[in-house]
C-alpha cells in the first residue's frame, strides 16, 4: 500500500500534521488564512504552506494537493473559540461556517479518510449535525467521541472532541495509554531558570512575560495548586471580592509539577490569566513551556531567526495547535485502519446495515459509530 496522503485544513503551526507525519503518514499540504502559520508549519512539517481561506477553497483544488495513488486524508481542526467553554459570550460566531465548509469539502472531494478534532462542546451545536450529516451523506461511516488528552500522554486536563470517518469501513481512535499520566515534571523540569520578562540566552522561545510589583508579590505568596485565596487580603483583586469572580479559583494559580497541568490557551503566558503560573520560579510559564506541554518537540520553531519573539502572537499559534501527541494518535488510528483488509471492514459495515448504529460497549453513552450499508461505500 503507498503511503497516506494528507491535507491540512486550518493547519495552524502543524501540530496535527506533525502528528500525523510522525506516525508514518505523508502531509501534502497545511492550509490556514493566517500567514504567521507558514513559517512554523513550512519548517517543522517540511510542507506545502498554502495562505488561503477556508471559504475560497474549491474541491478541485484540495484534490491537486494529493499524491496520486495513495490513500487521501482530509483533516482539521476548524476555529473552536465560537464552542470553547472559555468563550461563554459565544463571540467568533462568524467562523462557525468554517466547520460546514469542511464538511462540504468532505463531501465533495471523498477522500478515504476524514479526521477533526475540536472542543466538546461543538457536538452540542446544530452545525457538528451539518457536518456528520454530510459525512453520512457521503457514504462515510465515522466514530466520535471526547477525550482525555492526559491518556495520550499529553500533560493537561485538556479534553477534546476526535471524529474520525472512513469510506473503507469501520474505523475509530485507538485508546489511550494506561498507568501514570504525563506531568507538568515531564514537560519542562529541564528548562533553564529565568526570571519574569527574562528570555534565555540559548533559546529565544522560553521567554516570560513581565509581572507588574503586585503580581510578583503575588506569585510569592502563591503555592502549587493553591489559589488566590491564600493570599493576604490586601492582594486580592476587586473581582475576587465580588461573588462572581469568586468562582474562578484558579485565576492567579501555579501548576503543580506532579500532576497534568491545565488546558493551555492562547493566553497561557498570563499568570492572571488562569493557572499558569510556574510551579516554582515567580513568573507564568514561557512560550517554550507552553510549546512543551502542548508535546511540541523542544526544538520546534515558531518564528524565523530573523524575526522578533513577540509574545501573543506566539502565544496564540501554540494555544490554538492540536497538540502533537493527539495528533500523532489520531495518525496511528488511521494507517492501523487503512492496514485493515478491506474485507474485514465490509463485512462489519454490511452486519451493521444502512444508516445503522453500532455501539462499542467500551463508548460513553452519547458518542456513536455508524457505519453506512456496504453498497453505500466507495468501491463496493
Amino acid at each position: 500500500m503507498a503511503r497516506p496522503c494528507a491535507v491540512d485544513l486550518f493547519c495552524g503551526a502543524g501540530g496535527l500534521s506533525y502528528g500525523l507525519k510522525s506516525a508514518g503518514i505523508d502531509v501534502a499540504a497545511g492550509i490556514d488564512s493566517d500567514p504567521a502559520c507558514k513559517h512554523p508549519f513550512e519548517s517543522n512539517v517540511k510542507a506545502r504552506f498554502v495562505e488561503m481561506d477556508a471559504k475560497d477553497l474549491t474541491p478541485e483544488f484540495v484534490e491537486s494537493l494529493f499524491a496520486p495513488g495513495s490513500p487521501r486524508i482530509l483533516a482539521g481542526c476548524a476555529p473552536c473559540q465560537p464552542f470553547s467553554c472559555y468563550n461563554p459570550s459565544g463571540r467568533g460566531g462568524n467562523k462557525r461556517d468554517l466547520l460546514s465548509r469542511f464538511g462540504d469539502l468532505a463531501e465533495r472531494v471523498l477522500p478515504d479518510v476524514v479526521a477533526m478534532e475540536n472542543v466538546p462542546g461543538l457536538a452540542k451545536y446544530p452545525v457538528f449535525e451539518k457536518f456528520v450529516g454530510a459525512l453520512r451523506r457521503a457514504g462515510y461511516g465515522y466514530d466520535y467521541r471526547t477525550v482525555n488528552c492526559a491518556k495520550y500522554g499529553i500533560p493537561q486536563t485538556r479534553r477534546r472532541l476526535v471524529l474520525l470517518a472512513s469510506r473503507r469501513g469501520p474505523i475509530r481512535l485507538q485508546g489511550g495509554k494506561r498507568g501514570r499520566r504525563a506531568t507538568v515534571w515531564d514537560a519542562i523540569r529541564h528548562t533553564e531558570p529565568i526570571r519574569a520578562g527574562e528570555s534565555s540566552g540559548t533559546d529565544r522561545l522560553h521567554k516570560a512575560s513581565a509581572l507588574s510589583a503586585k503580581n510578583l508579590e503575588r506569585i510569592r505568596k502563591s503555592r502549587p495548586g493553591g489559589s488566590w485565596r491564600d493570599w493576604d487580603e490586601g492582594l486580592r483583586t476587586p473581582c475576587h471580592r465580588r461573588d462572581a469572580g469568586k468562582t474562578f479559583g484558579s485565576i492567579y494559580g501555579r501548576m503543580e509539577w506532579h500532576k497534568p497541568g491545565p488546558t493551555i490557551t492562547t493566553q497561557f503566558y498570563g499568570f492572571g490569566t488562569g493557572r499558569f503560573g510556574h510551579p516554582e520560579q515567580h513568573r507564568a510559564i514561557s512560550l517554550r513551556e507552553g510549546a512543551l506541554l502542548q508535546t511540541f518537540p523542544k526544538n520546534y520553531s515558531f518564528v524565523a531567526d530573523y524575526e522578533r519573539v513577540s509574545i501573543h502572537p506566539v502565544a496564540r499559534l501554540i494555544g490554538n495547535a492540536v497538540p502533537v501527541e493527539l495528533g500523532r494518535a489520531i495518525g496511528r488510528s488511521i494507517v492501523r485502519h487503512l492496514e485493515l483488509p478491506a474485507a474485514a471492514g465490509g463485512q462489519a459495515a454490511a452486519a451493521a446495515g444502512d444508516g445503522s448504529t453500532v455501539r462499542h460497549p467500551e463508548l460513553p453513552a452519547g458518542q456513536r459509530t455508524l457505519f453506512p450499508a456496504s453498497g453505500s461505500r466507495a468501491g463496493a
